[in-house]
């Protein structure tokens, strides 16, 4: 048994705000946001580099066209909400977004990189976006060509390897039935699995070997996109589930009714993390859906749950990837998992929390920031989450 102080740094969080959920401010913070996000957007330079996604030692990444942190991403997002009613938007994104794919390979975001498949940070992404807005056939081969091009991708996350541009192949099959894009996924799929030799992936990421339980760089974000959808046969699930479960289990740090899971088996920089892309909320947020006859595993997730909910809302801010919106994603996959009204309330108290955050922050700087998985976008998703009572994620679950 491990003490609960080893398990949340109290520095990382904050209280969670006293104001209760109000549905009207919840919908006038998305609107406020979509009006700021395109009045800010600019022809050429797309969308300014917020100074809070600027990195000490490099310069800020200008004219970004991914998912994560650049147009794509925000593209996505707009289109979203005006698809579930809360917006109309003032321009044709679908516009816009048919020029990224040739901007991004132009000029892509990390020149010292180059051009690179990935869903989040490369091109999968940009044309997947794309093809939401604008659909064409020429985008269909190009991101054939992709998806089948990182199949081996040694890194096994999500974030840059074969996981990401699965669920891109998995999306694509939803919406065309092409079977080209069935096989596809299961190439990569077969390569994913056979490299699954013990509890968890072993990712070749930055230059170094480690095997991270999250699910933006690993076990969690793997199994995650195995398991959506109906594309892995019935055996390979059952085995999933169970293998999964398992590791889970194996791997939690148990406290005073709540569990935990460190960023990595190996030591850490930063040994104790509780947002999306490591530790428990993003576990609960990614798994929620997992197994759901599996008693122990809800056992299990319901902990996850109530740690993310004891170490309170992030101070980094309202964000998807590390900030109370993300987190409160693992509130929202247990109401649904669960139905128990307990974790709709806490999700919208992180909700309004989040607003809070999100004004502030504003105040500070002056404007907004306008990316989906570190900015405002994200944080008007999932307020429409919590107003709809809706647990899909966004890019993930729902595209």
């Amino acid at each position: 048994m491990t003490d609960l102080s080893e398990l949340i740094d109290p520095d990382a969080h904050e209280p969670v705000t006293d104001a209760a959920w109000e549905a009207d401010r919840a919908r006038a913070a998305v609107a406020g946001i979509v009006s700021e996000t395109e009045a800010s957007f600019d022809p050429d330079g797309l969308w300014p580099p917020h100074p809070l996604d600027e990195e000490d030692d490099k310069p800020p990444l200008e004219r970004v066209a991914s998912l994560y942190l650049g147009a794509a991403g925000v593209i996505w997002a707009l289109h979203a909400l005006e698809r579930g009613g809360l917006v109309e938007t003032r321009r044709d994104w679908g516009e816009v977004a048919l020029t990224l794919p040739e901007r991004y390979r132009a000029e892509p975001d990390f020149p010292d990189v180059g051009v690179v498949p990935s869903l989040w940070m490369g091109e999968a992404g940009i044309l997947l976006v794309a093809h939401t807005l604008a659909p064409a056939a020429w985008q269909e081969e190009q991101l054939l060509d992709v998806v089948r091009g990182n199949a081996g991708n040694p890194t096994l996350d999500f974030n840059w390897g074969s996981p990401g541009t699965m669920l891109a192949a998995a999306v694509m099959f939803e919406r065309t039935g092409d079977e080209r894009w069935r096989a596809a996924w299961t190439e990569s799929a077969d390569h994913l699995w056979s490299e699954w030799r013990g509890d968890l992936w072993e990712q070749d990421l930055y230059g170094h070997r480690t095997h991270i339980i999250g699910p933006a760089h690993g076990f969690s974000g793997n199994v995650f996109v195995l398991a959506r959808g109906d594309l892995l046969d019935d055996e390979r699930r059952g085995a999933l589930e169970t293998r999964a479960a398992a590791a889970l289990d194996r791997h939690a740090l148990r406290a005073e009714g709540v569990a935990q899971w460190r960023p990595s088996v190996e030591p850490s920089r930063v040994p104790r993390r509780t947002q999306w892309c490591h530790g428990a909320p993003g576990v609960v947020a990614s798994l929620g859906s997992l197994a759901p006859g599996n008693d122990a595993l809800t056992e299990l997730l319901l902990a996850g749950g109530e740690l993310t909910w004891r170490a309170g809302p992030l101070r980094k801010g309202a964000n998807l990837c590390h900030g109370t919106a993300g987190n409160g994603y693992a509130f929202l996959k247990l109401f649904a998992r669960t139905g128990d009204e307990l974790w709709l309330h806490r999700a919208r108290a992180f909700g309004m929390h989040a607003i809070e955050q999100f004004e502030r922050v504003t105040a500070a700087h002056g404007r907004g920031r306008h990316t989906l998985w570190t900015g405002d976008p994200g944080t008007a998703f999932y307020l429409a989450s919590c107003l709809a009572a809706d647990a899909a994620f966004p890019t993930l679950d729902v595209w």
